[in-house]
């Protein structure tokens, strides 16, 4: 049964790292992205790109997510996601881990898609003189907008919250 407020990812989850130009120099963005309703379920924002940085997106994720036994946590074959820490880290969730293969972007593409979207409709419009500008946007624009907000032509020009919570409406009311 699931725990009040924390919806179930059932299918695949995915990660991704990108980094974000401030005059302070570079922040990262690590996301987990549930592929269901394309929702950034869980996030970590540092100034350095260690296993901590994913490891905390993860750990996010699964603080507001239910995660469901043998969910496939896919992500690139990156030193983050490879490192033992986080192998067992997914491993203690109780996820399978997927990786792709070397040289190919594709499967990992709904997590490119997103980071596209997030600097084409802020990031590259914004000059961020601090770290914390940068980061107090990013999040923004991640929990005020895209989850909230953005419509998706692959959702049926619905939300990810409203496809996310949704989809473990039926099962509740029957």
């Amino acid at each position: 049964m699931p725990l009040a407020g924390r919806v179930n990812v059932r299918f695949l989850s995915l990660g991704d790292i990108t980094y974000i130009h401030t005059w302070q120099g570079f922040i990262y963005l690590a996301t987990v992205i549930d592929c269901y309703s394309k929702k950034v379920v869980g996030w970590s924002i540092a100034d350095h790109m260690r296993t901590e940085l994913a490891a905390d997106a993860l750990r996010n994720a699964a603080a507001t997510t239910l995660i469901e036994p043998d969910t496939i946590w896919h992500s690139d074959r990156g030193s983050v996601y490879a490192s033992a820490e986080f192998r067992a880290l997914v491993a203690g969730l109780g996820m399978r881990s997927s990786m792709g293969r070397t040289g190919v972007c594709w499967d990992n593409s709904m997590a490119e898609s997103f980071f596209s979207m997030l600097k084409n409709e802020r990031v590259y419009r914004t000059a961020y003189a601090t770290k914390s500008q940068a980061r107090s946007d990013v999040i923004r624009y991640i929990e005020g907008f895209y989850n909230s907000r953005r419509r998706h032509s692959a959702l049926g020009y619905r939300r990810p919250n409203e496809v996310h919570y949704g989809y473990q409406q039926p099962a509740l009311a029957a």
